[in-house]
């Protein structure tokens, strides 16, 4: 996710010319775009609907019905939390619980200083290391309160780098 680089009319242009030509071609122009920008802006609507013939709201209606897309971009940090059932039963529902009230925010959603934007997942495979959490490209295991603390300390005091 690049979120740094600026986005225009031509550069979502350029992205949905590159793969709309492939068979069911909207879920990978939508990643694409979101792989790009770090969301998928307003404007990406019509030109998507355009170019694959389809309505805005049949694009819409895709962007709103996978959790996965953003519509707004997101903090300078996202931490996922795994909800899938192997994670669920060594503690995550409680991780959940604690990261919402620690950061104010519920899933889909940023907080006010704009560091952390909070998004469920279900499963990252590290089943055997839950609860799991993801922050960027990095996968941490059994992940308590008290570590999902310090982490958060971390990730609001130090410039956006690749977490290890």
């Amino acid at each position: 996710m690049n979120q740094s680089q600026e986005w225009a009319p031509q550069a979502i242009q350029a992205e949905v010319d590159a793969l709309k030509h492939k068979p069911g071609a909207l879920l990978p122009i939508l990643h694409a775009l979101q792989d790009r920008i770090g969301f998928i802006p307003e404007a990406a609507v019509p030109i998507i609907a355009d170019a694959l013939h389809q309505t805005r709201a049949e694009v819409h209606g895709v962007i709103s019905f996978y959790h996965h897309f953003r519509t707004t971009p997101p903090g300078r940090h996202v931490v996922q939390i795994c909800r899938a059932e192997a994670c669920q039963s060594v503690g995550a529902r409680q991780l959940e619980a604690h990261a919402k009230a620690r950061l104010g925010v519920d899933y889909h959603q940023t907080t006010p200083d704009r560091e952390i934007t909070l998004e469920a997942v279900y499963c990252l495979g590290n089943c055997a290391c839950g609860p799991s959490i993801r922050v960027g490209d990095s996968i941490r295991g059994r992940v308590t309160p008290e570590a999902f603390d310090e982490l958060m300390d971390e990730l609001q005091t130090r410039p956006l780098e690749v977490m290890g």
